[in-house]
């Protein structure tokens, strides 16, 4: 019995094999390249493994030979490393962190600069103030009460920032706030292009450009690329990233302009204060604003962004004209041409393609070339599709307006038509259109005319929903839809004409109330 008697102490554990983690498995070599790691605008260049790390951690774990047996008592203390290659790593620093190859986490102690680095377009994205104060066009003397917003936007070259043109609508003060800044600056608006809903700013006070870096721009992304939209959007007051790809790629309806241009349509999730806010692509350079999403039962994460074409057109107007003059278009209707029977009743042959005009507005600079019943084969060289497309990239077709839209207001575009089976070449000055009911008043209050107890105002889109609320399109009359619709501004001796109509009106209108006036003196001296 007192020779199995156990001496008192701690009896070792030994280590199981099966527990033991194997690292030289998982531990990269030597002579492996850097990984550059890109996560949204996170760049990440991790350093190689050390592999003597690797291999003394499998000496330790792998030492146990079959015959050893553990010492009884307390376990043997290993000693400490002297030489520089079996010194163990350093601990990490708080928030330096790396992504190991075996998926897990890598911690590095000593980051040298550039390694973990923020993309400096972050830095670029500020938060927009801004007070409205809305002119009421139902009662076009007052305006409505006071209330503020917030957005995004994100500075440029030149000490300017970009945002959208709703976020800044009918303002009265706009201030910027800079990522991980407690001030708000007041801001300047330099030009409002209520088109396509963009707007740019400036601020006069030095410290807010220190240390903002513009932002670059990138060239229009193809279909699938990756994008990442950043913004202030509801539900939090810090930065916020959201990521996607480019759906599609053609001419949209920008809600607020009421016109149509180049757009792009994404899967990242775009809410309420994101207007304004860039979309970076995976190399860090703006390929578009975020304006608009699509908000229905049936559909998930549809969000619209400003391409860099209709941006650099909003931005080069201004340098050229020191003011936003606007997209021109092309003053006509027209119809699609891919009826057979169609086509033979025009005299097009069989190699020709193009549209019909349908219209030809009277005030447009078209008018004076342009006629009814004409055939669009060509704008500025390039042939137009019998469905009123043309070649965009490599395997897609867009609409033509697309061309006109990339010209200035005042520039010269060659049209080619064939008229009664004949070509005809013509130059046309392009301008910007004119209709009958505008659908915006460029931030200005509404014009009116009080006589007689009567008020006269403009017709316009602001004052239809404002009276009618937004279902205007079903409440309001049926003849002011027909006008805002279809009907066409006139030759200017009609409107010279209408002038002379309501002066004649406003003449009557006085006559009656003259004659009221002497009326009531007579009972009064009765």
């Amino acid at each position: 019995m007192s020779e199995h008697k156990r001496k008192r102490g701690r009896k070792p554990k030994i280590p199981d094999a099966e527990k033991t983690l194997d690292l030289p498995s998982t531990a990269a070599s030597a002579d492996d390249d850097d990984v550059v790691f890109s996560v949204s605008n996170v760049e990440i260049i991790p350093t190689t493994t050390n592999p003597s790390i690797s291999s003394a951690a499998a000496t330790t774990t792998n030492n146990h030979h079959p015959d050893h047996r553990p010492r009884r008592g307390r376990p043997r203390k290993h000693p400490k490393h002297e030489t520089p290659e079996e010194k163990p790593p350093p601990l990490p620093r708080a928030g330096h962190c790396r992504p190991a190859e075996n998926g897990g986490a890598d911690f590095a102690g000593d980051v040298e600069p550039g390694v973990a680095r923020v993309v400096p377009a972050m830095d670029a994205v500020v938060k927009v103030f801004c007070v409205h104060t809305e002119p009421n066009f139902s009662l076009p003397w007052q305006r409505k009460r006071q209330y503020s917003s917030s957005s995004s936007g994100f500075a440029i070259g030149g000490r300017r920032v970009l945002t959208n043109a709703h976020s800044v609508e009918h303002y009265t003060q706009v201030k910027l706030k800079k990522r991980g800044s407690d001030t708000k600056y007041l801001a300047t608006v330099l030009a409002i292009g209520t088109e396509c809903d963009i707007a740019m700013l400036t601020v006069e006070d030095d410290e807010f450009w220190e240390g903002v870096l513009p932002v670059e721009f990138g060239e229009l992304p193809a279909l699938q690329d990756a994008v990442t939209v950043v913004g202030y959007p509801i539900g939090g007051d810090t930065i916020s990233v959201t990521s996607g790809v480019v759906s599609r790629i053609e001419i949209l309806s920008y809600v607020h302009g009421s016109t149509e241009l180049l757009g792009l349509q994404i899967d990242a999730a775009i809410n309420s204060g994101n207007s304004g806010g860039p979309a970076f692509n995976d190399k860090g350079k703006c390929v578009g604003i975020a304006f608009q999403s699509l908000k229905h039962e049936d559909v998930e994460n549809i969000g619209y962004v400003i391409p860099t074409p209709v941006i650099m057109h909003f931005i080069q107007d201004y340098e050229k004209n020191g003011a936003y003059t606007g997209f021109p278009l092309l003053g006509v209707e027209w119809q699609k041409m891919e009826n057979p029977d169609l086509r033979v009743a025009m005299g097009m042959k069989a190699d020709q393609k193009g549209v019909r005009i349908r219209r030809v507005d009277p005030t447009a600079p078209e008018s004076e070339v342009l006629k009814p019943s004409d055939i669009i084969l060509s704008f500025d060289g390039i042939d137009i599709a019998n469905d009123g497309t043309v070649p965009f990239r490599h395997g897609e077709r867009i609409g033509f307006s697309y061309l006109v839209s990339q010209k200035y207001t005042g520039d010269s575009a060659a049209v080619k038509v064939l008229r009664d089976s004949k070509i005809l070449n013509f130059n046309i000055t392009l301008a910007t259109h004119r209709r009958l009911i505008p659908s915006h008043n460029k931030g200005r209050p509404p014009s009116y005319y009080i006589i007689a107890g009567f008020v006269f105002s403009t017709v316009s889109v602001p004052y239809l929903r404002s009276e009618y609320g937004k279902d205007y399109e079903y409440e309001a009359p049926v003849k002011l839809l027909d006008k805002l619709l279809y009907s066409m501004p006139q030759l200017q001796m009609s409107s010279l004409l209408w002038c002379l109509r309501c002066l004649w009106l406003i003449l009557i209108l006085d006559m009656r109330r003259l004659l009221t006036l002497r009326f009531l003196l007579l009972m009064v001296i009765l």
